[in-house]
């Protein structure tokens, strides 16, 4: 039997090794809480406990296989009210956080872009090969920061929602516990996702920034025309566009729980994206639907003078992360 500090100071028990043991298990003891054993003088570290090793052993990470016996019923509006209910509960370490990776995120693209802007000379910014390797580029050095930034964010959010200690510092987690596989995931599922839209970014290219670079220079009686002009290339390129976002979003919402299950189930990249695919997939319409709600609380918010959204993205972020669970939650089963 032993006796335990808890997180608010006090002693606990006599408890026995099996609930220390299920207590490690739910995230509510670590290596640092204190316990004493009934001959103990003193509370010393449960890492001290050779009784309590194999309890805080990395579990073994799951595989996309270990996912495919499963099956799941996704309900959009209980994932929406449960969202809302814990973020409100729950408001300032969840928007604080958010709001904090946000600011971070923002100052690293800036920053980044005027650091680059510096360094490439001026007369490679028309090229269109250039515009494209310079998009891959930014995307890949941001995603050192935005993968393992917001891989910390998801961990918080799940934290939170499993009912486990969980504070703003976590949001660097990421940073520590899965760094490059994070970073790969982001990077990768940005560019494959972003490869989608590359036709029609050379046609924005070939047939609207030639009409705007004459606008800029056009006299007031040249106006006039350069602009039916413009809309008439804008409208035109504005059916491709349609037809690529179709295969983005097939494979953004397939692979939206690639960041989450790095972070939450220590895999791979790799692993995660495939895992995220099998199992989005078998109720494909289900997640698009969630997805579709989520846009418009978020639409809503830009409506609201735009700060709105501020406080909706990290509602609809909880709203995702109870499908996550639902979905690949370790306590689901077949």
């Amino acid at each position: 039997m032993y006796k335990i500090i808890g997180a608010d100071g006090k002693e606990y028990g006599p408890v026995s090794a099996d609930d220390l043991r299920k207590w490690i298990a739910e995230g509510r003891l670590n290596v640092q809480s204190l316990a004493r054993a009934e001959n103990d003088a003193a509370f010393r570290p449960l890492s001290a406990f050779p009784e309590f090793a194999k309890a805080f052993a990395p579990a073994a990470s799951p595989t996309p296989a270990d996912f495919e016996r499963r099956n799941y019923k996704l309900e959009i509006g209980g994932c929406v009210s449960s969202g809302w209910n814990l973020f409100k509960d729950h408001l300032g370490t969840l928007f604080g956080c958010f709001l904090l990776a946000i600011l971070l995120f923002l100052a690293a693209g800036v920053i980044l872009n005027i650091v680059l802007l510096t360094l490439i000379p001026k007369t490679c910014l028309p090229s269109l090969t250039f515009k494209l390797s310079f998009n891959v580029f930014f995307q890949a050095v941001l995603a050192l920061v935005v993968g393992p930034l917001f891989g910390g964010i998801y961990y918080i959010f799940l934290q939170t929602m499993r009912r486990r200690p969980a504070g703003i510092g976590d949001m660097f987690i990421g940073f520590q516990r899965a760094f490059a596989q994070l970073f790969l995931g982001n990077f990768v599922v940005g560019f494959l996702v972003g490869l989608c839209f590359v036709p029609f970014n050379i046609i924005q290219s070939v047939k609207l920034e030639p009409v705007l670079e004459q606008l800029r220079h056009a006299s007031p009686a040249e106006v006039h025309n350069i602009f039916l002009e413009f809309w008439s290339a804008l409208f035109g390129t504005l059916p491709v566009m349609g037809i690529c976002m179709i295969p983005m979003i097939y494979l953004a919402v397939n692979w939206q729980f690639t960041l989450p299950l790095i972070i939450d189930q220590q895999m791979d990249f790799w692993p995660a994206m495939k895992a995220s695919w099998k199992m989005v997939h078998k109720h494909w319409w289900q997640v698009f639907g969630l997805n579709v709600v989520v846009g418009l609380i978020n639409i809503a918010g830009l409506f609201a003078c735009c700060v709105g959204v501020l406080f909706t993205v990290p509602m609809t972020t909880t709203a995702l992360m109870y499908a996550y669970e639902t979905i690949f939650g370790r306590s689901q089963t077949g």
